[in-house]
């Protein structure tokens, strides 16, 4: 047997059939080509449609990734149709329910994270442009995608966060309003009278710049302290986290100065030491003139 002529018969038939498939070939990216154009032009129309109503954001781009996908999905089954003549999209069905279990394992991580993409886009809540946390992460919410979300942390840094994880796990959304109760924790000493210290709290807590008082402000007594009586105060502002840091600073600069001006002491943690025995002091002398 000739090994060589039937490896070059076997090459000489595969030539054959590469050159007589590039027609074929040419008009599949031809198509593949103006899929692309069309998907383009597709979102582009899609933007100017959203972009006038008053859809969210996430959903907008849920809507635009959806109709791209969509004339992908139509573009490549008609290139597959031109490349492969015996392809056609019952073959292609059948051969996905075939290995529908396989892919289901292989890519569970992948389909999980865009159904919840998908999921997250279409909820109300966690809109582009929150600030929210979850799972130890903090940040402002920049982009959605049907794989991942973008969340750009308060030092600065981006953390791409898996849509599964934003979607099990409970996520809290500091911005949902404009406002949230901020508060913080003032001591006196025992000796001072609390009615008097809670007038002069909520007096400096209201000529606060920035503070809503027709929400309301909450003073408490809330604790008997080792060296002190501990006030609770509440109020609402901002609800950005810069808002809470201005917001606490000016409180709290407002508080000491109208304890200062009204004479109440924020005592220092006093320690008493008892011994079971006289301690000497050196040095210490008696008797003498």
């Amino acid at each position: 047997m000739n090994y060589v002529d039937t490896i070059v018969g076997q090459l000489n038939s595969m030539a054959e059939s590469f050159f007589a498939s590039l027609p074929n070939l040419a008009i599949a990216l031809v198509v593949l080509v103006i899929t692309w154009l069309v998907a383009k032009f597709a979102i582009r129309i899609a933007d100017a449609l959203t972009g006038k109503s008053s859809l969210r954001p996430s959903l907008r781009a849920l809507i635009e990734t959806l109709v791209k996908l969509g004339i992908w999905l139509v573009g490549l089954m008609l290139a597959m149709v031109i490349l492969l003549p015996g392809f056609t999209p019952a073959s292609l069905i059948a051969g996905l329910g075939i290995g529908a279990v396989a892919i289901g394992f292989a890519f569970q991580d992948i389909f999980e994270n865009f159904f919840a993409g998908v999921l997250i886009m279409l909820r109300e809540k966690m809109r582009i442009g929150d600030i929210i946390e979850c799972e130890g992460i903090t940040g402002k919410v920049e982009h959605i995608t049907l794989r991942e979300t973008y969340v750009r942390k308060l030092s600065g840094e981006v953390t791409l966060v898996p849509n599964s994880i934003l979607f099990k796990n409970p996520v809290e959304i500091l911005t949902d309003e404009t406002q949230r109760r901020h508060d913080v924790v003032t001591g006196v000493s025992y000796d001072t009278d609390l009615d008097h210290a809670a007038s002069v709290i909520r007096q400096s807590v209201e000529a606060v710049e920035g503070i809503d008082a027709a929400k309301g402000i909450d003073i408490f007594a809330s604790e008997f302290n080792s060296s002190s009586v501990d006030f609770t105060v509440r109020w609402w502002a901002g609800s950005k986290p810069r808002d809470m840091w201005e917001s606490r600073d000016a409180v709290i600069r407002a508080i000491k100065r109208g304890f200062d001006d009204a004479g109440i002491e924020i005592p220092f943690p006093y320690v008493t030491h008892t011994f079971k025995e006289p301690v000497p002091i050196k040095g210490s002398s008696s008797g003498s003139d």
